[in-house]
């Protein structure tokens, strides 16, 4: 099976920073800080996922699915700019999911990740919509 690692770096109100990574590809993540792995409030424990494609009526189009998540349902891989705490005040494109970019930056003061879209489908395209394993280290 493919593998992908994420390697947190950063973490803050503004969200949790790291690099994914496989063999030829790589970009920015962004996640929600760390709040005990709560539900819509927090990124997700360290450890290993596995990963697979599934297609959101909701949203009528493909996601990566982080399975087997401890306490969470509909961890996606997905783009986004924004992951902050929204209790204090800050925006978030996530509620648990991880959001990819080519760039960090910042937008209106805050914390983001860039050109997102076009991430999320070439990593899909690099990954060839293939299952993976997901290794989450670092630092949270």
């Amino acid at each position: 099976m493919l593998k992908a690692i994420l390697h947190r770096t950063t973490t803050d109100d503004q969200g949790t920073e790291g690099i994914l990574s496989t063999v030829g590809f790589s970009c920015f993540v962004l996640e929600l800080p760390w709040r005990d792995n709560r539900r819509g409030m927090s990124c997700i424990p360290l450890g290993e996922y596995e990963c697979q494609v599934i297609y959101s009526s909701h949203f009528r189009k493909k996601f990566y699915w982080l399975k087997s998540v401890p306490d969470r349902s509909g961890v996606l891989l997905h783009s986004g700019n924004f992951a902050g705490d929204r209790d204090l005040g800050f925006k978030t494109h996530s509620e648990g999911c991880l959001l990819l970019g080519k760039y960090f930056g910042k937008l209106n003061g805050q914390k983001a990740v860039l050109v997102s879209q076009p991430t999320i489908r070439n990593f899909m395209e690099y990954m060839n919509h293939k299952p993976y394993t997901l290794e989450i280290k670092g630092g949270v």
